[in-house]
This record gives structure tokens, sequence and C-alpha cells, in this order.
């Protein structure tokens, strides 16, 4: 350091900017609008909100088609499913109509049977096609609560006790699911002794 030398003022190594100014000196602000006026602002504001409502509305609106659509969508689907069960069954109608076009004073009870049991026939085919078997238990087979209605127990030596005797209406089932159970007469338990309405015992 030189005596007699008056010391200058410090200078920065870098010049130091004014507050919301560039490097490059410029004026810019924030992105947001930090220097915008009120009014600027406010209508800013009002602007996103409209572009919220509308964005809104068109999720309801699409939510309400998306609806509608399902629900007539549903409702097709239930129409094709009567159709094609109806169309499955006028086969059998058409066979019922000739064999009531028939001369009774010609037809023997042997024809009639036949043709009965022959539309029958035909029927069960239609409800196989569809999946539903029907639920006819044997003498001696033993009583399921699931698929079996009893109705009457009877007593008979020729199936053990709380077995099926008879089948008085035949049950049906769609896959694994019940839809009518048959309806059946048991033999009481010894458990249960004679009780109910009983039959004579068959030999």
């Amino acid at each position: 350091m030189a005596w007699g030398r008056k010391p200058g003022p410090v200078q920065p190594d870098e010049p130091m900017n004014e507050p919301n100014q560039s490097p490059d000196g410029g004026g810019s602000t924030p992105e947001g609008g930090a220097g915008d006026s009120a009014p600027e602002q406010i209508a800013r504001l009002l602007a996103e909100r409209d572009e919220l409502n509308a964005r809104l509305l068109r999720t309801i609106a699409d939510y309400q088609n998306s609806q509608r659509r399902g629900v007539r969508e549903q409702e097709e689907a239930k129409r094709q499913a009567v159709t094609s069960v109806v169309l499955s069954v006028l086969p059998v109608l058409d066979h019922f109509d000739i064999a009531l076009m028939q001369d009774p004073k010609k037809a023997t009870a042997e024809q009639i049977i036949g043709g009965v049991k022959v539309i029958r026939a035909e029927l069960e085919k239609v409800l196989q096609s569809y999946g539903v078997l029907p639920i006819n238990p044997t003498p001696g087979e033993e009583f399921d609560p699931h698929k079996h209605q009893a109705v009457i127990q009877q007593e008979s030596r020729a199936v053990p006790p709380g077995s099926v005797v008879a089948t008085l209406q035949a049950g049906y089932a769609l896959g694994d699911r019940v839809i009518r159970p048959a309806k059946v007469s048991i033999r009481p338990s010894r458990e249960q002794g004679g009780g109910g309405d009983e039959f004579p015992v068959d030999e």
C-alpha cells in the first residue's frame, strides 16, 4: 500500500441487478402476472373459472350420455335374449297347432299320446339348449333339500329311511342354480317316526 494515497471505494466483482430485473437489464416479471393490474388479474381469473366450468359441464354430459347408452345396451340385450327364446319355442307351438288340427274322430288315443310325447321331447330339447336340465330323482335316491322339496311323507319298505319314494313334480336347474326344486314324497327317517301325511305301506 502506497503511503499518501487516498483509498477509493471498493468495487464489487459483479454488477448487482435491481429487483424484478433480468440480468440483461430488461424489466420482465415472473410468470403469473405479478405485475398485472387488478383488472387484468380479475379478467384472467374469470377466464380460468369459465374454462373449468366448461370442462365440468362436458364431463357431466359425457357421464350422462354413457349412462343412457348403457341402459339402451342392456334393454337391447334383453330383447335379443327374449327373441332367441321365442324363436326356439315357436316350432313347438307349430307342432301343437298341427296336433290340434287333427280330426279327433279319426285320431286314436295312442296317436294323440304319441304326438304329445313328441312335442314334449322337442320342448325339452329347447330347454337343454339353454342349459336347463330336469331334476327328476328316482325312488331310493337320497333326499337333497337343495334340489328336492318334500311335500309328503310316505312309508315304503322299498327305499331307505329319509330317501325319495316318488317324484310328484319334476324340478329344473339352470347349470348349478336350481330354478324349481322337484316335489317329492320321502320315507320318514327313524328319528322322525311315522309323523306327517302317510300313505299305505308299499309291499
